[in-house]
């Protein structure tokens, strides 16, 4: 599946660029893309050419920070249409619920959920480019977005209690402090950011009610997001059972309250079937699990709900077209991802 960006996630590009010794033109057409199109923000463009570019950069550059610093360089505005509406919520719960709704309309790759236990509030990001590109870059570009976004809500000082990256720290840690703060932990199962929940009830700064009955005019003019259907609900609870073991059709419909002829013809009447949702939700979290250098291909496949490695490697070869140790040297750039490519591969994949 194609997966697309909007121009403006390489706002201020040329002027990083140069600014670091780089040719931004040469890079650009290295990756096909077309430095005039970079003044047109609200166009798509194909997000792993977009990612390849920002590794590229930070590999010739010398800079681990370089989508950091080139996200700082965002203004708000950047958002697109969505920025108008997102300004005028009243607290930075309801912006961030709508941030997350609507996250379809300023990007095609990204899977944002809000988290809420025990008095934390954590916004998880995912990044899913539909093909193995290395995404480090990529993942620090849209921490420092959140986190700018929620600064302009709020207030500029705003810290969070912690800000995960699911890859290991960077040699040089002097940019992400001045951004981030701290509080980083690296190497983390997720990417994301935690804060007390009582954050969420924080009024946003930037709202005038006077105009929200205009903004709520104006967020009728953006591509609606998707209802919610039954499919969905067994996708979450798939996600959820997979690595417990406990994945199969009485399971989750006994979660859901219903019995299991019910749930199957509630997903038939959508078109879908309970294995179908199974293969799918596989596909969208294995590569997600694959750019986590930390896993084995064992711990994987028991994450993915296979009964052993080989089963897994047969069944990601048959769904990608390639194994998943060479899906994994593609996507995760640092040493520890090749160390990690586990002896099942080899042997199954």
């Amino acid at each position: 599946m194609d997966r697309f960006v909007r121009y403006a996630v390489l706002i201020g590009y040329p002027q990083l660029a140069h600014s670091l010794g780089l040719d931004p033109e040469r890079l650009l057409a290295a990756e096909g893309l077309d430095a005039a199109e970079l003044i047109h923000q609200d166009r798509w463009t194909p997000a792993p050419p977009v990612a390849r570019l920002l590794e590229r950069s930070a590999a010739e550059s010398g800079q681990e920070d370089f989508a950091v610093r080139l996200a700082a360089m965002r203004r708000f505005s950047a958002l697109g249409p969505l920025s108008v509406v997102l300004r005028e919520e009243p607290d930075l719960r309801s912006a961030l619920e709508l941030l997350i709704r609507y996250q379809h309309a300023y990007s095609g790759i990204l899977d944002m959920r809000l988290i809420e236990a025990d008095g934390l509030a954590t916004v998880q990001a995912w990044l899913e480019f539909g093909e193995p590109v290395p995404i480090r870059q990529a993942v620090d570009h849209t921490m420092t977005a959140l986190l700018l976004i929620i600064r302009t809500l709020v207030r500029a000082d705003w810290e969070p209690l912690a800000v995960y990256f699911s890859h290991p720290a960077p040699a040089d840690l002097t940019v992400f402090h001045q951004v981030f703060g701290t509080a980083l932990r690296f190497d983390h199962e997720f990417t994301g950011v935690s804060f007390p929940a009582r954050d969420l009830d924080t009024p946003t700064v930037t709202a005038d009610p006077a105009l929200r009955t205009y903004t709520r005019q104006l967020l009728q003019s953006l591509p609606a997001p998707r209802v919610a259907t039954t499919a969905d609900e067994v996708a979450t609870l798939v996600e959820f059972l997979l690595p417990l073991g406990r994945c199969s059709m009485p399971h989750v419909s006994r979660d859901l309250g219903v019995q299991p002829r019910t749930l199957h013809r509630r997903l038939a009447a959508e078109g879908q079937t309970f294995s179908g949702i199974v293969q799918s939700t596989r596909a969208r979290l294995a590569p997600r699990h694959l750019a986590d250098a930390r896993l084995t291909l064992t711990q994987i496949s028991c994450l993915l709900g296979f009964a052993t490695p080989s089963a897994f490697s047969t069944w990601f070869r048959q769904s990608f077209g390639t194994s998943a140790s060479d899906w994994r040297a593609r996507t995760c750039t640092g040493p520890a991802a090749q160390e990690q490519q586990g002896v099942e591969v080899g042997q199954g994949g």
